[in-house]
């Protein structure tokens, strides 16, 4: 058993076989630590010579893994953090763990970690999936405490239903009966046909499709749309090729006459997979494909190999609220390195979170009393 710290530069020359292994037969899955969208990270959004990752061994198998970079500030305290490795575009940040060694993995990942020279004193992990298998390794096998600083749910898909029942046992029949009529008058202009991407089908028109797709909307106005910067365009496009050539990328596209009026993006990890972006045109809002859309994402319930789908959405998001109705917990996790500066540094920062936490309460104002009506605007 060994671990080390390597450039992902490096990881990726020397270990990319043995990464795309780990993924394979990871614990947990997740696509955001898989190689070929860490490295479409790093290539665009980063700098995979300068980023790095924590890696575990036994013999010649990775058995742990998690990209890993420096933060000058641990919230509001200007303390340095070691954090894992979790951009704007990646939307859950466990580390790659070879089922059956997960606490061995942890433990090795967290010793050298601790011999380290120059790293901050504290581990900061965000987006780490409540009671997974990262998480129960985490609490078992770390010999130092381990605080669970935020939580929050957000929608998850997983259920035995079939598509349909699913619809009926989630969606209020006053919602059910909106969207029904929607569809109607959408299809009143043009025949409305969902298509998803398939063997021999050409990508880079997919992927232009979205971003013009995306790039047409609020995010195009607010100059926040990935099409709209050159480096996050390359990121997408790296991305979904890889996620395509790893047997990972699901692509829905719903049209109306022709024209793409919504499409979305999934990764597949079986048995999990996850939602990763959507756009629609606006010129169309009034029938809610973003809605529309998400329903014919009901199909993935019919798929053996997927036991469950992750939003990936922000917490109560009232779209995809109202349509799934299972939750996951999300939760940042801090925890000490480094000895006894670590300890210390880890008791000095609840400290100060517990004080902030006070005051916050003290000043928090009288909520109002709840309100005694039914709102249904959640279309």
């Amino acid at each position: 058993m060994s671990a080390r710290l390597l450039t992902l530069a490096d990881l990726d020359a020397l270990h990319a076989a043995a990464w795309d292994d780990c993924a394979a037969c990871a614990a947990e899955p997740n696509p955001f630590s898989e190689r070929w969208f860490v490295m479409a990270s790093a290539r665009h959004l980063g700098d995979a010579g300068a980023i790095r990752a924590v890696a575990a061994f036994r013999g010649q198998r990775l058995i742990g893994l998690m990209p890993l970079a420096t933060e000058p500030r641990y919230y509001r305290i200007p303390l340095p953090t070691l954090a894992n490795w979790v951009h704007a575009n990646a939307f859950l940040g466990m580390p790659l763990l070879h089922a059956g060694d997960e606490a061995p993995a942890i433990r090795a990942m967290l010793a050298c970690l601790d011999k380290a020279p120059g790293l901050p004193p504290l581990l900061h992990l965000t987006a780490i999936a409540e009671g997974g298998a990262a998480h129960r390794a985490l609490t078992a096998a770390a010999d130092r405490p381990i605080a669970a600083v935020l939580r929050y749910e957000r929608a998850l898909l997983a259920s035995d239903l079939s598509p349909a029942a699913y619809y009926e046992a989630t969606v209020r029949k006053k919602k059910r009966k909106e969207l029904k009529r929607l569809a109607n008058r959408l299809a009143e202009l043009g025949p409305v046909v969902t298509t998803r991407f398939g063997e021999g089908d050409e990508l880079d028109d997919w992927i232009e499709a979205f971003l013009t797709l995306e790039a047409s909307g609020w995010k195009g106005r607010e100059g926040s749309a990935l099409g709209r910067d050159a480096s996050k365009r390359a990121f997408f496009a790296e991305a979904l090729a890889g996620a395509r050539d790893a047997g990972r990328l699901e692509i829905l596209r719903m049209t109306v006459a022709g024209r793409t009026i919504a499409m979305l993006v999934n990764f597949r990890c079986p048995p999990g997979s996850a939602s990763f972006k959507i756009a629609y045109d606006e010129d169309y809002a009034r029938f809610s494909p973003g809605v529309l859309i998400q329903i014919e994402n009901y199909e993935v319930l019919t798929d053996p190999a997927i036991d469950w789908m992750d939003s990936c959405a922000a917490a109560n998001h009232p779209m995809i609220d109202s349509l799934w109705a299972e939750r996951r917990g999300i939760v940042r996790l801090t925890l000490p390195i480094g000895g006894a500066r670590g300890r210390l540094a880890f008791a000095a920062a609840r400290a100060v979170e517990r004080s902030w936490a006070a005051i916050k309460a003290r000043r928090a104002p009288t909520p109002s009393p709840p309100r005694n009506d039914h709102d249904d605007a959640d279309l």
